[in-house]
């Protein structure tokens, strides 16, 4: 017979297969006590957040509280260390087991030679334990998720020819990981969790094994841009999946792939790694931890920040200052304030010289910078009326100067998430690819919304921010009459500038100056002039609306008065610019 330890070791690792383990506390020998996290992911992405089940098992009558304070952090050449932390706090109730999903925020280290982990530190009421995972910081590598069925039987075969496709061998790292597994049956039910991967795939089984509320969370992340591949045995296709489409037959800005499923699971190596990684570069969107560190880093890459412009600093005022004071200090405080037999007057007038400059100088960094700051954002939202969705897909970004800060906290409402972008080294900028100076920031999940605050805005600074969100809405673009000249009607809760229309022959149909709840009658438009919009966003946005703006049935349409995903209050943001798409609904 098992000694009771290892019989209970045993049953605690059976269910970690497809997970995995950040710690398992079992203080209490007889088994009444356990306390376990596991990482639903095998591998965590390079931006976003890490799955993370914590289970609190107490057989005893006494309730407690488990503290988990979590560091996603990087270091390496030329760099100081950078991390994110996120605490949270999860009650341990009297004899009762409770199990609970929290998202843990990952860092995204940029591309640079670093070195990138997850810690997870465990205190409170039921003693003390920690846990840590590496992550694969293996530039431009695409993160995957592949499903344990298909990870099993695959991984060795796809890690030698991933390995050799982006580095031309494994030798420059001791394990080249293809994708991360997952159990189908454990996935969790909030799209943000999915949010730093690029491709999800499973097979048609795995997709039925999975819960309604994943389902909803992954197909929600795909409206955001994920890629969702599902490998089908027989004639399955989306809709006997329950996959809904668009009507017009086109796509969101992410993508849906059924792809046959080889005999016996075992996927071709060279034409699977071909699919996910593009068979030539960039044939594929750059993966999210790339375009986070490309896309932004400069005005000639980045037309935002292009358009909100620089600030020159005036170096020569504040040098000024600094020589009047220097005067002030030496000559004229030695021989007229405190000359010669009144030297003790120095332990009074130098004080004052010095308190006296240092007013000068605040006075003119507030005439020069003011308090708060001001900033411009662009949006790119995907409006959903149809399968019984109503909701709106945003991504965001957004670039912002401030002057005096008193504060840098800020609470993002529902389900979203923010990102910060490395810019281009300048007096302004704090956060490059080529900064020596370790930035740290905290994000904290409260009740579904997030509490944030760190070096997210800094006094002085430019910064740029990558922000997505799934938001309920009932806007919409309505159809009421197709016959001639499209009739439409908005119930947006704002003014639209313009609008295009592509009905279903191809044709392109234009207005202007549209208000809410008013029939609307479109004339002939023109694709160029639409087309203009995709110039203003970053090469992340344009490839995810590329694709959108050519829908039959669909509309565009700009408004610089839309609501945004709101962030620092101390900001004034003088532009918000929106591009709107979608179907065209039925009355």
């Amino acid at each position: 017979m098992l000694p009771k330890r290892l019989l209970l070791a045993l049953l605690l690792l059976q269910p970690l297969a497809a997970q995995e383990a950040l710690f398992m506390h079992a203080p209490d020998p007889e088994g009444n006590l356990r306390i376990e996290a596991q990482a639903l992911f095998s591998q965590p992405s390079r931006g976003g957040f890490l799955p993370v089940r914590v289970t609190v098992s107490n057989k005893t009558k006494n309730a407690g509280t488990v503290k988990l304070h979590c560091v996603s952090s990087a270091s390496g050449y030329r760099a100081a260390e950078s991390q994110v932390e996120s605490d949270f706090s999860i009650k341990g109730e009297a004899e009762k087991t409770i199990s609970q999903d929290i998202l843990v925020p990952l860092f995204n280290a940029g591309s640079r030679n670093t070195s990138e982990s997850i810690r997870v530190q465990m205190s409170g009421s039921f003693g003390e334990a920690q846990g840590s995972l590496n992550v694969d910081g293996i530039d431009g590598k695409p993160a995957v998720l592949l499903s344990e069925p298909l990870y099993t039987k695959n991984a060795s075969a796809l890690d030698s020819q991933a390995a050799t496709k982006v580095t031309g061998s494994g030798s420059r790292y001791g394990h080249f990981s293809f994708a991360a597994k997952f159990d189908p049956r454990q996935l969790p039910e909030d799209w943000r969790a999915y949010s730093g991967y690029d491709a999800i795939a499973m097979t048609d089984s795995d997709w039925s094994a999975v819960t309604p509320g994943a389902r909803n969370a992954i197909m929600q992340w795909n409206r955001l841009g994920g890629r969702l591949v599902i490998y089908v045995d027989g004639a399955a296709d989306l809709k006997s999946l329950g996959i809904k489409t668009d009507p017009s037959g086109g796509r969101s800005m992410g993508q849906v792939t059924t792809l046959p499923l080889p005999a016996a699971m075992t996927l071709a190596p060279v034409e699977t790694v071909d699919f996910f990684y593009g068979v030539k570069p960039r044939e594929l969107p750059k993966p999210f931890h790339q375009s986070i560190n490309e896309d932004y880093s400069s005005s000639s890459v980045w037309p935002l920040q292009s358009l909100f412009g620089e600030k020159s600093f005036h170096y020569a005022v504040f040098v000024i200052v600094l020589i009047v004071f220097a005067i002030l200090v030496g000559p004229v405080n030695l021989f007229v304030f405190a000359k010669s037999g009144r030297r003790h007057r120095l332990f009074i007038t130098t004080p004052l010289i010095a308190l006296g400059a240092s007013a000068v100088l605040m006075m003119l960094i507030f005439f020069e910078d003011g308090f708060g700051g001001r900033g411009m954002r662009l949006v790119l939202m995907e409006v959903r009326p149809d399968n019984g969705e109503n909701s709106a897909y945003i991504n965001q970004e957004q670039i912002s100067r401030t002057g005096v800060l008193l504060g840098s906290s800020f609470e993002m409402k529902g389900q979203a998430m923010i990102t910060p972008v490395r810019m281009d080294p300048s007096n302004w900028s704090r956060y490059t690819n080529d900064s020596g100076v370790g930035s740290r920031f905290e994000i904290q999940a409260v009740d579904g919304n997030l509490k944030v605050q760190g070096d997210w805005f800094q006094s002085r600074s430019e910064q740029g921010q990558a922000l997505e969100a799934v938001m309920p809405t009932r806007g919409r673009i309505e159809a009421r009459s197709e016959s001639g000249a499209p009739v439409l009607l908005s119930t947006f809760d704002f003014p639209i500038r313009t609008l295009w229309y592509t009905d279903p022959s191809g044709a392109i149909w234009k207005a202007e100056n549209i208000t809410a709840g008013k029939a609307f009658t479109c004339s002939q438009g023109d694709a160029s002039e639409r087309n203009l919009e995709l110039k203003r966003m970053s090469e992340s946005l344009r490839r995810k609306a590329d694709g959108l703006f050519d829908r039959k049935g669909s509309f565009v349409a700009v408004t610089d008065e839309a609501p945004a995903i709101e962030t620092f209050s101390h900001i004034a943001w003088k532009q918000t610019h929106t591009v709107i798409t979608g179907p065209i609904a039925a009355p």
